[in-house]
């Protein structure tokens, strides 16, 4: 399979994890529950969010087609598939759940994994492993909002 057959792939599902984790967040920060909440006072605007996970999946999609030349394919492709998992649900334990511990959990690890893709990348492909930077400072950005409403709620 070529590069950007791989890219399509990776796109439609980077994609698709934004369509589901935006369907299980349900009203999101809308909501009731979450307007409730003491949020940090670093905490950007709401439509930073949509614009930062878009370009985030787009950069992560071009990460994992060329990280599938990569060793270690199949172990790559589980952590990704487990990184995906975490990355949708943790919407709804977030949001629909009202679950901020159970949150800070699911967003600890995932950004251990999305770290790991960084380093693995950057020995092997150290420019195109830059493409997972700006996944792994959102999510160091977003666990810190996660772990503010965690403590001050």
């Amino acid at each position: 399979m070529g590069f950007y057959q791989k890219l399509v792939i990776f796109l439609l599902l980077n994609i698709a994890a934004l369509l589901i984790g935006g369907f299980l967040q349900g009203e999101g920060a809308r909501s009731e529950w979450y307007r409730g909440l003491e949020i940090a006072p670093w905490t950007p605007p709401g439509w930073v969010f949509g614009a930062a996970w878009f370009t985030i999946m787009i950069c992560f999609s071009f990460y994992m087609a060329y990280a599938t030349e990569l060793k270690q394919l199949n172990l790559l492709i589980i952590l990704f598939i487990i990184q995906w998992v975490l990355n949708v649900s943790w919407n709804a334990v977030f949001f629909r759940f009202h679950l901020p511990f159970t949150g800070l959990i699911v967003i600890i690890l995932l950004t251990v994994l999305v770290a790991w893709f960084f380093f693995y990348g950057l020995k092997q492909m150290p420019l195109k492993s830059l493409l997972v930077l700006p996944y792994l400072i959102w999510l160091l950005l977003a666990t810190s909002l996660n772990a503010f409403i965690w403590l001050r709620n």
